[in-house]
């Protein structure tokens, strides 16, 4: 490991302060990188995302697919958090908290809406970031590809009925494009370089090699990513550093819980750590653009539910690479295979 990546939660750091320095002294720059977007997706950033991915889908072993259903333990783990489980802790934890813990310090309506933002947040599970997280603690690249894959089919099914049973209210409307151009963003695109740079590079040894040349890009990627997401929401955590701190209680306890639950079902059924970490972390992270583009569409752009799907973005980077850490240190408890 490089020295620049060693030190990865320090360079995070930075740039979320320099990101909300950027926002506040230059909003010129902040604006022209928020103005690039195409539905709610930040071309900036997914470039940059793009750039993070890339490298492991080039570790995309296509061959290997197949053997994906000998071991079905850490996909059948990663389904059942996801869409069992993972919806309904997020709502009750905002009923909690919002509802009872935090009611003498917000406004019921408030409440309200902080909670439907966090139940947005709760049923769109990650996409993109996830491969990032994947390649951080030494994941299997295809066994990741394809949970990531059964994820989003069953997103396009499941996420608006869920979401309507869990808010009460039935005229959800999908933002497909977000839907559509962050799969083919993310996941299509990135899938389709990797492969055709494995066929040009050849053997399995130059494929190590190219990796772990691209790898301090990919975390600068990272860095750069976690900047402009700062930049952009630098005003908001300014002006209300008391209402974000309420609304990351539940989001923080969720995170972490679910982590903990999917990672120690892994564990228990023995799964092979290059396979456990990666099946915990994509219950973890929220595909924060969906949820996001939903908020808006359903309560309004200056919403509390909006407010909300924002700080679970603010909230996502420090807690996912704390939970990598967690998962490197732990690696060797896990049963070799």
């Amino acid at each position: 490991m490089s020295t620049f990546e060693r030190y990865l939660s320090l360079w995070i750091a930075l740039a979320m302060v320099g990101g909300i320095a950027l926002g506040t002294l230059v909003p010129g720059v902040v604006e022209a990188i928020a103005a690039a977007e195409v539905a709610s997706i930040n071309l900036v950033v997914a470039v940059l995302i793009w750039a993070m991915v890339y490298p492991m889908m080039v570790g995309v072993d296509f061959g290997a697919v197949a053997g994906i259903a000998r071991q079905p333990r850490g996909l059948l783990i990663t389904l059942a958090v996801n869409w069992l489980i993972k919806p309904f802790t997020m709502a009750a934890l905002a009923v909690l908290f919002f509802d009872h813990v935090f009611a003498s310090f917000i406004s019921p309506e408030d409440a309200a809406q902080y909670t439907a933002g966090l139940i947005l947040l709760g049923a769109a599970p990650c996409t993109a970031m996830v491969f990032i997280w994947s390649q951080l603690t030494r994941g299997d690249a295809t066994y990741t590809l394809v949970q990531v894959s059964v994820n989003d089919l069953i997103m396009v099914v499941a996420f608006a009925p869920i979401v309507a049973l869990l808010l009460g209210v039935t005229d959800i409307v999908v933002p497909w494009q977000t839907l559509v151009l962050a799969t083919v963003l993310y996941v299509a695109l990135p899938l389709l370089a990797g492969l055709l740079t494995r066929r040009r590079l050849g053997g399995p040894e130059s494929v190590a090699r190219f990796a772990a040349r691209a790898k301090p890009w990919s975390v600068l990627g990272l860095v750069l990513t976690v900047l402009i997401l700062f930049g952009l929401q630098g005003e908001v955590i300014l002006e209300r550093p008391a209402v974000i701190a309420l609304i990351a209680v539940p989001i923080l306890i969720q995170s972490y819980g679910i982590f903990a639950l999917a990672y120690g079902a892994a564990y228990a059924l023995k799964v092979p750590h290059r396979i456990a970490a990666p099946c915990a972390l994509i219950g973890t992270s929220n595909f924060f653009e969906l949820a996001v583009a939903v908020a808006i569409s359903l309560f309004g752009l200056n919403s509390g539910a909006a407010l909300a799907t924002v700080v679970g973005v603010l909230v996502e980077v420090p807690v996912m690479l704390s939970l990598v850490a967690l998962a490197n240190r732990t690696r060797p408890r896990f049963a070799p295979g």
